[in-house]
């Protein structure tokens, strides 16, 4: 989703700060900066669990050769959670980073919808250490578990093959191939992961086309300007 927000941020020095902020590749203000969207998952991490995991992955080109990239303390992550289908955030989940640790607020619902947001700060959720080459995780005493660091890119894609397919010629039009080559194999991104017990988001009247309730979700960044 790409999206231009505008932000008024009041954030450890009380300052107001302007910020825009779009999402993935195709953005160009964006596309292989700390601010680009890679993926974003949402998901029980098992079935029947009360508990949702959110999965933020940035920055999809930190290649394996390369020193491993970094949070930038002018973007703030935004998970927008739609209770009721309306596809107007009805509670959001905030997570931005200060001097190697990521901050996260919320869930609460915000004062202003689309393209404006305010950092709410009395919204506190918990922070975790910005982690290296070794996973750090913590868990709050509200049963919030977070982390923020480098991950492997878990996003599997044939995209030379992907290529080969849209573009067939007379000697080569069989397909795709079984397994295939993963492109972004050994690539890494910039991962933001929070799981949250369901009875912090609320519940949800939205339901997916078999009728089960469901969140519906989407993320945004946001660099100050």
């Amino acid at each position: 989703m790409k999206k231009l927000k505008i932000l008024a941020l009041a954030f450890t020095v009380g300052a107001i700060a302007i910020f825009i902020a779009a999402d993935h590749v195709d953005a160009p203000g964006v596309g292989g900066s700390n601010a680009d969207i890679a993926d974003f998952f949402a998901f029980e991490p098992q079935t029947g669990s009360s508990n949702t995991v959110f999965v933020v992955d940035l920055q999809s080109n930190v290649l394996p050769d390369l020193t491993y990239g970094e949070f930038a303390e002018d973007v703030l992550v935004e998970i927008n959670i739609d209770l009721d289908g309306d596809l107007v955030e009805d509670r959001v989940i905030q997570a931005i980073p200060r001097d190697g640790t990521m901050y996260f607020f919320g869930p609460f619902e915000p004062n202003a919808t689309g393209l404006n947001s305010t950092i709410n700060t009395d919204a506190a959720l918990g922070s975790v250490e910005i982690s290296s080459t070794t996973a750090i995780t913590t868990t709050t005493d509200s049963g919030v578990s977070l982390f923020a660091g480098p991950r492997q890119d878990p996003f599997y894609f044939d995209f030379v093959r992907f290529n080969q397919v849209i573009n067939p010629s007379m000697d080569d039009n069989s397909g795709f191939n079984v397994p295939g080559n993963d492109t972004f194999d050994g690539a890494n991104t910039l991962s933001i992961v929070v799981e949250v017990p369901n009875s912090l988001l609320g519940t949800p009247s939205a339901t997916n086309v078999i009728g089960v309730p469901v969140y519906k979700t989407w993320v945004t960044t946001n660099r100050k300007q």
